[in-house]
């Protein structure tokens, strides 16, 4: 789903979401002149003492499934509706409140279209807040796929999408079972995945995470503030790298620092790599620039020339069968002991 910056060796007929040079130094001085302003993240603190609950991956990995039982969650398609449903139903069994934000946007092809961001709020009264996020749909076009007829298929986006969110759902279920004192956000953006198709040669920027750029503009809470916020993408195939997003790293260093170090005590110092990965156009820009809430991607990241992403990256097998709970759980896992030894 997300995509980044493809450096000038790249070849030109690989077109991916990604931030331009003026635009990233725009971004980034937008981020820079708001400083002023925002809180600092401070880093996550390491309570030794505090009791973490178990993360179960194979009810994430079961979480992941159902999603793809209702068909690929393209915007505007029955699965996509039923999908949503099930989210709603879920949601309000777990959490203490669940808001819909229903909303209208364009694509890049100027076609208007609805669609639906799902936040489910633990504690929300509670003025400390810590977002968590991952997009739901799933992309309309194989666009990458080697079969050139595959090309106008959408996709199952079992990793570029519901991977991410079946590791939400499951710390969902935790949080209903162990309450804590922070207050929980969980944002399902809808329309992330919608950009301009690689076969159209078209240069895209803004039509891609269309959810996080109107709820960044239009939160779910008047006047809403996170303490920091994680994204999760792609963050469910076998054998990942987990690199530090660019931009992630740019915008909130402390907590990217400190998130990869909580994963390093935890043993996956293999996966998460102290290293700094490509910059990617994905739902953590509009919120640290808009929303002006420090956050960073976790996802996964590959060093190749033809696309940083893992290889079924927007092709017909970006199925079930890519997804491994024990990368699931290892994700879970360092989520789960951020937020509740923050």
């Amino acid at each position: 789903m997300t995509h980044h910056l493809l450096s000038c060796q790249h070849k030109a007929t690989v077109m991916l979401k990604r931030i331009t040079y003026i635009s990233l130094i725009l971004l980034l001085f937008s981020s820079c002149e708001d400083k002023k302003t925002q809180t600092k993240p401070q880093a996550v603190a390491h309570k030794s003492e505090v009791r973490v609950p178990d993360f179960n991956a194979d009810s994430a990995y079961q979480y992941v499934k159902k999603q793809l039982d209702f068909g690929p969650r393209v915007p505007g398609g029955e699965a996509h509706a039923r999908c949503v449903e099930y989210f709603i139903d879920f949601f309000n069994d777990k959490a203490d409140t669940v808001y819909v934000q229903d909303f209208r946007t364009r694509l890049y092809n100027g076609k208007g279209i609805d669609g639906k961001n799902i936040i489910a709020s633990f504690n929300p009264e509670a003025k400390k807040r810590i977002l968590l996020a991952a997009h739901y749909d799933s992309r309309p076009f194989a666009d990458h796929d080697p079969d050139e007829n595959n090309w106008n298929t959408p996709i199952d986006g079992a990793n570029d999408g519901a991977s991410g969110v079946g590791v939400l759902m499951e710390i969902a279920r935790v949080l209903n079972s162990n309450p804590i004192n922070t207050g929980i956000d969980i944002i399902l953006f809808d329309l992330e995945d919608y950009g301009a198709p690689a076969y159209e040669n078209v240069m895209t920027n803004d039509d891609w995470a269309l959810g996080s750029q109107y709820w960044s503009k239009n939160p779910h809470v008047y006047n809403y503030r996170a303490y920091f916020g994680l994204l999760l993408d792609m963050v469910g195939a076998s054998n990942p790298k987990f690199p530090k997003e660019y931009y992630s790293q740019q915008f909130a260093p402390s907590l990217s620092n400190d998130v990869w170090r909580m994963a390093r005590e935890l043993g996956y110092s293999d996966y998460f790599t102290n290293e700094i990965g490509h910059p990617i156009n994905d739902d953590h820009i509009y919120v640290n620039v808009i929303a002006k809430i420090p956050m960073i991607d976790i996802i996964h990241l590959e060093n190749n020339e033809e696309s940083s992403f893992y290889p079924y990256w927007h092709t017909m097998k970006d199925n079930i069968e890519q997804i491994d709970p024990n990368t699931l759980g290892m994700v879970g896992d360092v989520v789960l002991n951020v937020i509740y030894r923050n």
